[in-house]
């Protein structure tokens, strides 16, 4: 297995540190006052201080509106599940609300959208069959 890296802008690393570790639940990797590395579900992001706003431009996609720019994470269903459900504990609000999105295709999918405190979009999915998550979709 492979991990990415992702490098992001934030406004504000205390912030950050506060969503990514307490709400998400992610481990907090290094860091300095300008930067802090997260695992994010076996990947390495690192958000970066930035004083450049975060584009709000969005695309359509299966009829919904969802941020252009936008990072996230396909887990199994269980853990998508608790996410979703630690997530409404917290009193996150949902761009996308949690939904099964395809239902019957081979890619059907759940998946919902969140803003972070910098208003990076994240996606979070869960295929129903894994071998859905390269399926071919009808564009909408």
């Amino acid at each position: 297995m492979f991990a990415f890296h992702l490098a992001f802008p934030i406004r504000d690393i205390e912030e950050t540190r506060r969503f990514y570790v307490d709400v998400l639940g992610c481990r907090e990797g290094r860091s300095t006052e300008r930067w802090i590395d997260f695992d994010f579900f076996g990947n390495q992001i690192s958000a970066h201080h930035s004083s450049e706003p975060r584009s709000t431009e969005t695309s359509m996609v299966d009829g919904k509106s969802v941020p252009l720019h936008h990072f996230g994470a396909v887990l199994p269903r269980p853990v998508w599940d608790a996410l979703r459900e630690r997530l409404e504990a917290a009193g996150a609000t949902f761009l996308l609300e949690p939904q099964i999105r395809y239902p019957g295709k081979p890619s059907e999918q759940g998946t919902f959208f969140i803003l972070d405190p910098s208003g990076n979009g994240l996606e979070f999915k869960s295929f129903t069959d894994e071998s859905g998550m390269f399926a071919q979709v009808e564009a909408t």
